[in-house]
């Protein structure tokens, strides 16, 4: 085994301590809600855009174009109190194998199959959708279902557009939206007008399935997803800002770029115009009556095959052991302690490359032997939010509502 990975695996505590993962996005401006130093948001200079995004345990790079380099988005696991000893939490689960992720995982996906992220911007991004798994199987690709959280403590300020528009009112028509995106290139294709936004409500969340067109809001957004970056933008201008056909056309095989009906078809007619789309994709936290009696931990997404997160609570100078059903990465949001006597601790400012102590990945024997959580707060709960694989689902929701 590569020394440094057996290092990072046989530390004793089954608690993987991750290296910040900043993203910059060109499109949009940033909410300036990560934590990061004011000066820090244009760190890998004004082409590459301000840091918008924040990674999690992600085994995919960012699809950033050609001016990011290929690892970008990727996490590292520090060795280090400094991380300039680091190893990619790829290489540290294809080698680890079971004892990262566990056996169901690995007999089912190979590996560690999903990510999540912090998302940052001022103002919504543009109305888009995410293919399908057997849409995103002609380009390569895997299809991406993902879910959005919104945490209190990271929204001081609720920025230019808390609402998210999802999918197009039942009302609408597939030739009404087609004649939208048949404008892309003629002006301001306004297709947001078709669709119905919803006003977003802090520690509360949604769960968006392929092939639903969305516009997020502009809250800062936790948001587990599949490890997929596939995407069709059906709008054209934005805040400003003016989106390339390439856009609407990029997840395209390279002889349907032009072929609305193809484009069309990315589409889940049905899930977009659905008449109880709140109803069936609205999430509302829900407290895991399995759980304490010394903490709280809450489902915040659930009700889909793929992934599930909880937001975990540990009252001050309380320990609790806290036993999952799988692997898991970790972001702690308020608060500081330890996790399996490892350092614990929010972020109140970082500088670009600075290591941290509030981000870690838990293994699948230490999750599921119970992991020791320790707030040394006299004031603050101590919390967490956890994101899962698909063998930790809801009990009684695993395969959707």
């Amino acid at each position: 085994m590569n020394p440094k990975i057996d290092k990072a695996l046989n530390n004793g505590s089954g608690v993987l301590r991750m290296v910040p993962t900043f993203v910059p996005r060109r499109n949009g401006s940033a909410g300036g809600r990560l934590r990061l130093h004011p000066d820090d948001y244009f760190a890998l200079g004004m082409p590459r855009g301000a840091m918008k995004e924040r990674w999690f345990t992600a085994t995919i790079p960012a699809n950033n174009g050609p001016l990011a380099p290929a690892d970008e988005g990727l996490s590292h696991v520090a060795l280090d109190d400094t991380a300039q000893d680091r190893v990619l939490f790829r290489e540290v689960v294809e080698e680890g194998k079971a004892a990262v992720v566990g056996e169901p995982l690995m007999k089912e996906h190979g590996g560690w199959p999903m990510y999540s992220k912090f998302f940052d911007y001022n103002d919504a991004l543009f109305h888009h959708l995410h293919l399908s798994f057997a849409d995103a199987e002609t380009i390569g690709l895997l299809g991406k279902p993902e879910a959005y959280y919104f945490p209190p403590q990271l929204n001081n300020h609720p920025g230019t557009f808390p609402h998210t528009y999802f999918g197009y009112d039942m009302s609408v028509t597939k030739d009404e939206v087609r004649e939208r995106l048949a404008m892309f290139e003629k002006g301001d294709n306004r297709i947001t007008e078709l669709s119905r936004a919803y006003r977003l409500q802090l520690g509360t969340g949604w769960y968006t399935p392929p092939g639903v067109a969305h516009a997020p809001g502009s809250y800062l957004t936790y948001e587990p997803q599949w490890n997929a970056d596939v995407n069709s933008v059906h709008e054209n201008i934005v805040a400003g800002e003016i989106y390339p056909w390439d856009m609407l056309a990029e997840s395209c095989p390279p002889n349907k770029q032009r072929d609305m009906d193809y484009i069309m078809s990315l589409l889940d007619w049905e899930k977009n115009i659905d008449p109880d789309y709140r109803r069936h994709y609205y999430r509302p936290p829900i407290v895991d009556e399995q759980k304490g009696p010394n903490f709280t931990e809450k489902w915040i997404v659930y009700g889909n095959e793929y992934f599930s997160a909880t937001e975990l609570t540990v009252p001050p100078q309380t320990t609790v052991t806290v036993k999952d059903a799988g692997a898991y990465g970790a972001i702690v949001v308020q608060g500081h302690g330890a996790i399996n006597g490892v350092a614990a601790e929010s972020a109140t400012m970082l500088r670009f490359g600075q290591m941290s102590s509030d981000e870690f990945f838990v293994t699948y024997p230490a999750a599921t032997a119970g992991v020791k959580v320790e707030n040394h707060s006299l004031n603050e709960p101590l919390v967490m939010l956890k994101h899962f694989g698909p063998d930790n689902a809801k009990p009684d929701m695993s395969n959707g509502l």
